[in-house]
């Protein structure tokens, strides 16, 4: 009875913070708006359907709610291709022809009154047959990422990625259980609990949206990776991380590059902005200097001063954010004696 009780209060959190993530993107004014609301109605049509299998699994639920529960799954796959289009093709109007891939969703809607669903032949063919639509769009989906996979957007692609991922892998559960592989039907509310907060961080922590305003570049991956590695050279050969006047704009300007271009390579090459970049080889050097002995005696602010940082504070912070530890306690469980 406690794990039944466990269960039901894990699958039910995840429903409810997909239904969260669900108004978040429906009401989010930042970012390309189409986009949100596409993935918003993946979320929906996700939770609609599980939220059926989670009260389906303690009480009987009406064969026509359950039929309408079905049915969102026809409303996921097409979605789901229309959020990469959304994506990655945001300069072109989005062509309203192509709701006509909601038809299926629609009839069955309509007709869910008088569908079967007492378990009986028709009953479970209908319900092959709504997943082997959602199939059908996850393929579709997975080839239009790998058309796109040769464009300028990495991480925005990985993102799009993991989302068609974590949809595939509920398909894949929801199969298992209705050709009987897999023995526990509530395991597919679950797995969506688990997914659903896996992407809420990386929805909220990474913020996929920042990765949005590179979508329009003409910069290609190839090109990207060139670019990283003069940025790199340029740092280790002259040290120019180290001058306190060091700027987006001043070294965009060495490397014959946009600020706008040097900050996408860096973003999405190494995860992280100007700032951040920077103070990873500032911090590098320190570290060095921390337990070199000709600075035992030096003072912490003065070998912050001589990796370019302007005063001791920013330092501590940056130090702290990269190593997990004060600039003192590294140099104390590190220095060569």
């Amino acid at each position: 009875m406690f794990e039944k009780g466990v269960i039901l209060v894990l699958s039910c959190l995840g429903v409810i913070q997909a239904l969260f993530l669900c108004f978040y993107l429906l009401t989010l004014k930042k970012g390309n708006r189409q986009a949100n609301q596409f993935l918003a109605f993946v979320l929906l049509g996700l939770t609609i359907r599980i939220g059926k299998s989670i009260f389906h699994n303690y009480i009987e639920v009406d064969p026509r709610i359950r039929n309408l529960a079905i049915s969102a799954i026809l409303a996921v796959g097409p979605f789901l291709w229309f959020y990469g289009i959304s994506l990655f093709e945001k300069h072109k109007e989005f062509s309203r022809k192509r709701y006509v891939h909601l038809i299926p969703f629609a009839v069955f809607v309509l007709c869910s009154p008088i569908i079967p669903n007492n378990g009986d032949f028709i009953s479970y063919m209908a319900y092959i047959l709504v997943f082997a639509h959602l199939g059908v769009y996850l393929v579709i989906s997975w080839r239009y990422s790998v058309k796109v996979g040769n464009d300028t957007k990495s991480q925005l692609l990985t993102w799009y990625r993991n989302i068609v991922i974590g949809v595939s892998l509920i398909w894949i559960l929801y199969v298992g259980i209705l050709l009987g592989w897999i023995p526990f039907y509530i395991l597919g509310a679950i797995s969506f609990s688990f997914l659903v907060y896996v992407f809420s961080y990386l929805l909220l922590k990474k913020h996929v949206f920042a990765l949005e305003k590179y979508s329009n570049s003409s910069l290609d991956k190839t090109t990207s990776r060139k670019v990283l590695e003069e940025i790199k050279s340029l740092f280790k050969n002259e040290e120019t991380y180290l001058e306190n006047n060091i700027s987006l704009h001043s070294i965009a300007e060495q490397l014959s590059i946009t600020p706008r271009e040097l900050s996408q390579v860096i973003n999405e090459n190494e995860a992280k902005n100007f700032s951040e970049f920077v103070n990873h080889y500032r911090i590098k050097k320190a570290k060095n200097l921390l337990v070199d002995p000709h600075y035992i005696n030096e003072k912490i602010a003065t070998i912050a001063y001589d990796c370019g940082f302007g005063n001791v504070t920013s330092f501590n912070l940056a130090f702290k954010a990269e190593t997990r530890t004060t600039p003192s306690q590294y140099r104390n469980q590190n220095m060569i004696s």
